[in-house]
């Protein structure tokens, strides 16, 4: 190799970081598309991100990479190197996960994930699922090819796609979470019926998007997402994405449904601390990449939802919201912006779910995502199977694809696997707020107070800094004492919202 075994690791380094750049490149071209690209230039963009996709490929999987590897696993400095360990240790499952990708593979999914998303948008927009569907066909047989491609053994393809995601879970253990979650919450919303509802005419009252984006920043800010270090801008659906040293977030607005520009900008905002929590020196590294989708998720919906629809947040918040959104909070209250926060009504639209019933929308996907990949379900009966679902998990009609399942843009992007995530990520948060409200002695006091730096360096010291150091199962242990359960999330949930439904 012509390279003392030390070298190899700086080789190493420099070699993955130079992938990483051009990852990075390829989430600012993803950026810029979401958020001002003109429309006619989608087809060349997708030339792009697929020509970066496959250059970063090649590099990954370059054979000099297990030669390196390999001189690191023989290096006695780097192995008792905690830090440099760890970066071998993961690369080296990186790289034998790139392996079995062909580059053609990474090409075309790039490429058609790129169009796929600009079908998608203009098929929801026209309410048009037969538009879409060649697109979905053609999607999800790229990536039951991706999934025979990763998998080993008796792996189903979703198991495989998961592991992308969120290392170590797999779809049996989601049924064990989900089947219970599932029974309590249609009882919770079955029990809240008997309650009385929160007054929810706030969410009505129509208000100056500018005024509104003028708030939300206010709020941001007080959470300590860097500005030097980041931007939020707009798009249809909020996202979070890092491009380099910087991280983008993305709202969005109503005329008339502030308290969604809120959720959403504190969502965003709880993915992006996550991302301005990982140690700068790391970037390039997996210690400097989040562990997991579902520990991301965490972030997002913990703030988003311990944080900002906790009754000690709007007591700090009714002023800000006062002081920036004017006329529009007269005859209104923080106790009443607080109870209309926490209002329980099942919905169509997933991101504009409330707390209680959000999860029934994942486990929707989950089930179908699964049938498609298993190709036990066509992409051609997925309207009339995701409709029969919202009737029986949720009690609703769903009117037309645009609300069904057309909603969301997950699929287009290739993202199976992703959606369980989101309700791994609300059993986490759930836990981590826990631990964090014994350890920092009561987070109700400091949110009324608007000191939301304890929580904020304390996630960063607990979850932040590591990385991918720990799969999420360890990390939550280590965390919070405990491994993953529902428990902590159902009891928050069921204490708080009886109380604003006036029920114990």
């Amino acid at each position: 190799m012509g390279l003392c075994m030390q070298g190899s690791y700086q080789t190493l380094l420099e070699h993955q970081r130079r992938a990483w750049l051009l990852g990075s490149a390829a989430a600012l071209l993803a950026w810029d598309q979401e958020t001002q690209m003109p429309p006619g230039a989608g087809d060349v963009r997708a030339e792009q991100l697929a020509q970066l996709a496959e250059l970063q490929h090649q590099r990954i999987t370059d054979p000099r990479v297990a030669d390196w590897l390999a001189a690191c696993a023989g290096d006695a400095s780097v192995q008792a190197d905690p830090e440099r360990s760890a970066n071998v240790r993961l690369w080296r499952l990186d790289h034998a996960r790139a392996t079995k990708l062909p580059g053609s593979l990474v090409h075309a999914l790039a490429e058609l994930e790129s169009k796929a998303q600009q079908a998608w948008a203009t098929a929801r927009s026209k309410d048009d699922f037969r538009r879409f569907q060649p697109w979905l066909e053609r999607m999800v047989a790229l990536q039951q090819q991706k999934a025979d491609c990763l998998r080993t053994g008796t792996q189903s393809r979703w198991d495989a796609l998961a592991d992308l995601y969120e290392p170590g879970m797999t779809a049996a253990q989601l049924r064990e979470l989900f089947g219970p979650l599932r029974t309590r919450l249609v009882a919770l919303r079955q029990h809240l019926g008997t309650g009385q509802a929160p007054d929810d005419r706030f969410s009505r009252v129509v208000i100056d998007q500018a005024a509104q984006e003028v708030f939300v920043r206010a709020v941001a800010n007080a959470m300590g997402f860097d500005g030097k270090l980041g931007r939020l801008d707009r798009s249809a659906h909020p996202f979070c994405t890092r491009v380099g040293a910087d991280v983008r977030l993305t709202t969005r607005f109503h005329r008339d449904r502030v308290l969604d520009a809120l959720g959403s900008t504190m969502h965003e905002a709880g993915h992006g601390l996550y991302e301005q929590g990982l140690e700068l020196g790391n970037l390039g590294t997996p210690l400097g990449e989040a562990v997991s989708l579902g520990i991301h998720e965490s972030q997002s919906r913990l703030w988003e939802n311990h944080v900002g629809r906790s009754a000690a947040f709007w007591r700090w918040c009714w002023p800000q919201a006062q002081q920036h959104l004017g006329r529009a909070c007269d005859g209104h209250d923080a106790e009443g912006i607080y109870r209309a926060a926490n209002l329980v009504r099942p919905s169509l639209i997933r991101v504009e779910a409330d707390e209680a019933t959000y999860d029934l929308h994942i486990m929707v996907r989950f089930e179908l995502e699964q049938a498609l990949l298993d190709g036990s379900l066509a992409v051609a009966e997925l309207p009339y199977h995701w409709n029969r679902l919202y009737r029986d998990y949720l009690g609703i009609a769903v009117p037309d694809d645009r609300n069904g399942c057309l909603q969301d843009v997950h699929w287009s992007c290739g993202l199976f696997g992703y959606f369980p995530t989101y309700t791994l990520g609300n059993l986490y948060a759930a836990q981590f707020a826990a631990a964090a409200d014994r350890e920092l002695g009561g987070l109700a006091r400091q949110f009324e107070n608007g000191q939301f730096a304890p929580l904020r360096e304390w996630l960063r010291r607990q979850i932040h800094r590591h990385g991918r150091l720990y799969e999420p199962a360890e990390l939550c242990l280590r965390v919070t004492g405990q491994p993953l359960s529902s428990q902590p999330f159902l009891q928050h949930l069921e204490s708080k919202l009886g109380r604003v439904y006036g029920l114990g």
